[in-house]
């Protein structure tokens, strides 16, 4: 047995080799860039480097190669003096010792341990869907990983019958891109409606109805109970729990998904549904924090990126002792379905009644062509929002969202875009704070846009290329694309603009794929 223990002043062992885990190790990085003080050590059971999960969907649908979806070139990790071990599986704690068991028989030592064990795909209680050892079935995958994704795309050719169990955010966006291959898709989901966590019963009914325009399948208000083989193993069909057969070569489960824990509950830390943390994302265990899909924090278990980012912050701040006081207080959530031909973003509340006296609801629909809006006001905020069809006013109620600003008086304002008198001065880059985050898949506030600006990243491409604004689900672009001619407009001097061979050679490998 072979024990590892860095040099460094400080060892810092990350748990956790997907976006998590790299970003808290960037973050611990920027703040302490001297090996010799701190040494950072990632270890995850991931074959391959990490990538940007987000953008998995982009690739199924044939926007992007895997490989393409790398967060960092091959070199940036040896550059930065950051160990990272892939491919290997934490198998046990020792909090005592302060050590890491592996499942190749070493041993990692660490003075702070960071879990970032994520999250993985929930594996429906249904008859047929595992072998004896336990494996998932023939003609089963679920939607969670690049080895995933290749496996959907070889089964994914014209004509062929795919099956996707959930009507989510990740399974329509699977369901998307298998349709624009030439598939023939079927989404099977329990609920009334899809992403009913989304959206409410009107927002969700014009949703289906884009998506049945686009020729998808919904089979909704239904379970699937048993998966049907031939006697050679393969896959023939999925039986619903009315009887009802489907014929199907292929079955993508994408039916939730749930925090790694298991690795806390063999150390003794407190668990729940994630590993239970403070506002300083420290777990039971003073010495252990935990961030990400796998953190539990007030309760809360986020399954989105953008508070992996600030619980990174957080740690990074604390553990090099760059601010002692910095602190998480919880995600305003919002979510944007990235699926070729729909623009649909949901914010905060979404399920308040249209005649709620504790609020005011405005909603607008147009289910012929797909469009829908309503939006909920509480004390001259905006609480809530769901958009579809509506690009044109989906970045400025985001920014009423995030700052907290005061909405116009006119209501109707905040549904009809740059139409509305007002609307466009009061969410003008001019009026927005620094703070306001643009870019939420990489917490990029208008501050970092500005500096970057300033720095000589002249357009969004360049900023992209410093900040990571636009590179997550790009739906910040046009966002960014204002903030530029913004800035522009108040410095149009473009002596100091930076191209693409100035730009460091890991920002252009990061281009488009944070």
């Amino acid at each position: 047995m072979i024990s590892q223990h860095a040099t460094g002043e400080r060892d810092i062992v990350i748990v956790g080799n997907g976006m998590a885990g790299a970003r808290m190790a960037e973050e611990l990085r920027q703040r302490q860039p001297d090996p010799r003080q701190l040494t950072i050590t990632v270890i995850g059971d991931e074959p391959c480097p990490a990538y940007n999960r987000i953008l998995l969907s982009t690739v199924l649908a044939g926007g992007l190669t895997a490989r393409e979806t790398r967060l960092k070139p091959d070199a940036w990790y040896e550059r930065n003096a950051i160990t990272v071990r892939t491919g290997v599986l934490a198998e046990k704690i020792d909090r005592d010792a302060r050590r890491v068991y592996l499942n190749d028989g070493s041993i990692v030592e660490y003075d702070d341990l960071v879990l970032a064990t994520g999250s993985r795909s929930f594996i429906p209680p249904m008859e047929g869907i595992r072998t004896s050892d336990g494996a998932l079935a023939r003609g089963v995958r679920a939607f969670r990983t690049v080895e995933d994704c290749d496996a959907i795309l070889a089964a994914t050719t014209p004509g062929a019958r795919i099956t996707v169990l959930g009507g989510g955010l990740l399974g329509l966006e699977a369901a998307r891109g298998a349709l624009g291959r030439g598939a023939e898709v079927t989404v099977v989901h329990p609920a009334s409606h899809p992403m009913e966590r989304q959206l409410d019963e009107d927002g969700g009914a014009v949703l289906a109805r884009v998506l049945e325009d686009m020729g998808m399948r919904l089979v909704l208000g239904q379970r699937a109970q048993s998966l049907i083989h031939d006697e050679d193993g393969a896959l023939t069909g999925l039986l619903l729990e009315d009887g009802t057969e489907l014929a199907t070569d292929l079955v993508v489960l994408s039916a939730g998904i749930r925090p790694c824990t298991e690795l806390a509950e063999q150390c003794g830390l407190d668990i729940d549904r994630g590993v239970i943390v403070d506002d300083h994302l420290r777990t039971s265990d003073e010495r252990i924090r935990a961030i990400g899909e796998c953190a539990e924090h007030r309760g809360m278990v986020y399954g989105l990126v953008q508070p992996a980012w600030e619980h990174a912050a957080v740690v990074a701040d604390h553990l090099t002792g760059t601010n002692a006081t910095s602190s998480y207080q919880g995600t305003s959530q919002t979510t944007r379905l990235k699926a070729h031909g729909i623009d649909l973003a949901s914010m905060g509340e979404v399920y308040t009644e249209l005649h709620d006296r504790e609020a005011e609801v405005l909603a607008l629909a147009d289910p012929a062509r797909g469009r829908y809006a309503k939006v909920i006001v509480r004390d001259e905020r905006l609480v809530g929002a769901v958009l579809l069809g509506n690009p044109e006013v989906t970045g400025m109620l985001a920014q009423y969202f995030d700052t907290g600003m005061a909405v116009p008086a006119d209501r109707m304002a905040l549904l009809l875009g740059r139409g509305a008198a007002g609307i466009a001065e009061a969410a003008s880059p001019a009026n927005m704070p620094g703070s306001a985050v643009v870019c939420k898949c990489n917490s990029v506030t208008k501050s970092q846009i500005t500096a970057a600006f300033r720095e000589g990243a002249r357009d969004t491409r360049a900023v992209a290329s410093v900040t990571r604004a636009t590179t997550g689900c790009g739906g910040c672009t046009s966002a960014v694309d204002g903030l530029c001619g913004w800035l522009k407009k108040g410095d149009p001097d473009a002596k100091h603009a930076r191209n693409e061979a100035s730009i460091p050679l890991e920002h252009q490998h990061e281009e488009g794929a944070a």
